[in-house]
């Protein structure tokens, strides 16, 4: 139970874009940064290796999983090995359901002719009113406030949110989500402190830099009981693909990625 709960804690500063309209406000830089996430979105195929730690550095819980967003929802999460064995049936089907949900969000958006309702990091961010906090030669560090209106997940006053875009590549280096000061996230949880770090490097020469490792930590309270974790993906053999959701001919804004 703790430990469920706590891993929707954390994983609430792993969250990603969604599609919205650009405005004029948008620095060019970050605004060609963004344009190149949505021209990626679902065309990276890769494996990814989760390791989940507890507050003492302790390995709770690892897995090994190929994303392929080409195959049919229900193929498209693929276990390798599940804290260092070969994945059970039960743990299979896991990730069928896992795959398949996918699709139920994507294909009933298409029915109902919008983007997906799950509210996620990019839905909140108010683009328009990035600032710049550093710059050098190489790269400009954004701040990107949120949202009031409409946020009920992150409130704007308890997070802090940085981009850092390389001014050669046109393209994010890192991503940064930062807690700025407790949370209470339910009655009987608080969450005392959280970051999350999203790294961009370059896999093919040809193409923007992906999203190829994160890191998400935080601490909090559950009914006076301290717990803490810590989270490390690392994504690898990367294979370019063609999405399997374009079948429906469906099309996302510059603002749709960095969502898993």
């Amino acid at each position: 139970m703790i430990q469920g709960n706590m891993r929707r804690l954390v994983f609430l500063f792993l969250a990603g874009f969604i599609a919205l309209p650009l405005r004029a406000a948008v620095p060019e830089l970050l605004d060609a940064a963004l344009q190149k996430i949505a021209a990626d979105h679902d065309r990276w195929a890769y494996t990814q290796e989760v390791v989940e730690k507890d507050d003492k550095g302790k390995v709770v819980s690892e897995a090994v999983v190929r994303f392929d967003p080409s195959k049919p929802y229900a193929e498209q999460f693929t276990p390798r090995s599940v804290d260092g064995k070969p994945p059970s049936d039960r743990q299979l089907r896991k990730y069928r359901r896992q795959g398949e949900k996918r699709g139920d969000r994507l294909e009933k958006a298409e029915r109902e002719g919008k983007e997906p309702t799950r509210q996620t990091l990019g839905e909140l961010m108010d683009i328009g009113h990035a600032t710049v906090v550093e710059e050098n030669a190489q790269s400009v560090t954004y701040e990107v406030p949120l949202k009031k209106e409409g946020n009920n997940r992150l409130p704007p006053e308890k997070f802090r949110v940085t981009a850092r875009v390389s001014k050669q590549t046109q393209a994010f280096e890192n991503i940064v989500v930062l807690l700025r000061e407790p949370l209470r996230a339910a009655l009987i949880v608080k969450v005392k402190s959280g970051v999350g770090r999203l790294e961009f490097e370059t896999v093919n020469p040809k193409f923007a830099p992906a999203l190829t490792a994160l890191h998400g930590g935080g601490t909090a309270s559950i009914l006076f009981v301290s717990v803490g974790r810590s989270y490390d993906v690392k994504r690898s053999d990367f294979k370019r693909v063609k999405p399997y959701v374009e079948r429906f001919g469906v099309k996302f804004g510059p603002l749709k990625a960095i969502d898993f």
